[in-house]
């Protein structure tokens, strides 16, 4: 399957509403790929059974990438500090996560690297931690790990669980530009399909060409056909509340924080709490809707996504559920992402 100009604005699109509320700014991302086209996605059963193919992708503070941008050289210096690391070279890359910027960003990095980009990606959606990610999930683990920030120092996790890597390289972040590449050891082809979430690109692309067809200010049962999900509530906030969320070890965690609206539609109130993704929703203090499924806030007229650290009180907006990939249904894999992975005591809320 080929990216072309025209696909740009739908791969955006569909970027972003699977970032579920989270993955950073999307419209740079897109700027930066329309300098890269046409590209060639490469499906997973489309590779060579010897290919090696290196995950990558921005972690940190996504909201800073646009205030110090890329030099244009940090996913390459990191994809060659792994290189010389495992001593094996890369023959493709996969995004570490489709939704958000890392949706785009791993394309355009394999185009000036001459590399395939794989069809799939590490999460299937937006995701916080790298703890969470499809290979720390099915146990293949992340070490090791490089991670390459702009102003061009490079860090190597040898060793360590993946709890040690997350927390490590949030550390590093912190101390230095905010927002860095991570680049992890090539994952041998036949592998992925059992480590990774194939078909996502070419997913959300698909998904982004259907709501960018139904035009502006559409009925909530348009809006929910195009989606392939549900439309939760239509309607005005009434109050964003915002706090520092539970941490380990005495450190404060993500932010977190809880929207609340009224469905215009039969004037019930939803909640949605929010770390930085959305998380669960509650109709009348009942839970409708929870990761692992996707849920997305997108303002009424547009479809534009509104992301969770931009929403704020007075907005008119729809709340959709898009339906989770079936790697995380898969009960060996739900609680990594169910509600109470992020401290939410509650139960997952399955379709």
């Amino acid at each position: 399957m080929q990216i072309t100009a025209r696909d740009v604005p739908a791969l955006e699109r569909g970027v972003a509403l699977l970032g579920s509320g989270g993955g950073g700014d999307t419209i740079t991302a897109a700027a930066l790929l329309r300098n890269c086209l046409p590209a060639e996605l490469t499906p997973v059963a489309g590779l060579a059974p010897d290919a090696k193919v290196v995950p990558v992708g921005v972690i940190g503070a996504t909201a800073v990438f646009t205030e110090k941008l890329p030099g244009g050289d940090e996913i390459a210096t990191a994809v060659a500090a792994i290189e010389r690391w495992t001593g094996e070279r890369a023959d493709a890359l996969i995004s570490i996560e489709v939704g958000g910027l890392n949706g785009v960003m791993p394309i355009a990095a394999a185009h000036d690297l001459g590399l395939s980009i794989v069809d799939a990606d590490l999460s299937g959606r937006g995701l916080p931690r790298l703890d969470q990610l499809s290979v720390a999930t099915v146990g293949r683990g992340l070490a090791p790990a490089v991670v390459a920030e702009p102003s061009g120092q490079v860090l190597v996790l040898a060793s360590g669980s993946d709890a040690t890597i997350e927390r490590t390289a949030r550390a590093f972040l912190a101390s230095s530009s905010g927002w860095a590449i991570l680049a992890l050891a090539p994952i041998p082809a036949p592998e992925l399909s059992e480590a990774a979430v194939p078909g996502s690109i070419s997913g959300a692309l698909d998904l982004g060409h259907r709501v960018l067809a139904i035009g502006e200010s559409p009925t909530a049962a348009t809006l929910s056909e195009a989606v392939g999900g549900d439309v939760l509530a239509a309607g005005r906030v009434l109050e964003v509340a915002r706090r520092i969320g539970p941490g380990e070890h005495g450190r404060p965690g993500f932010g977190r924080g809880s929207v609340m609206l009224t469905d215009h539609r039969d004037g019930s109130l939803l909640r949605l709490e929010m770390e930085n993704e959305y998380l669960l929703a509650m109709r009348d203090g009942r839970a409708v809707a929870s990761t692992p499924d996707v849920l997305t806030v997108v303002d009424r007229r547009t479809c534009v996504p509104i992301s969770c650290d931009a929403i704020r009180e007075g907005v008119e907006v729809a709340v959709l559920r898009l339906p989770a990939a079936p790697f995380w249904t898969d009960p060996r894999h739900l609680p990594v992402l169910e509600p109470r992975a992020f401290g939410i005591d509650t139960e997952p809320v399955l379709p």
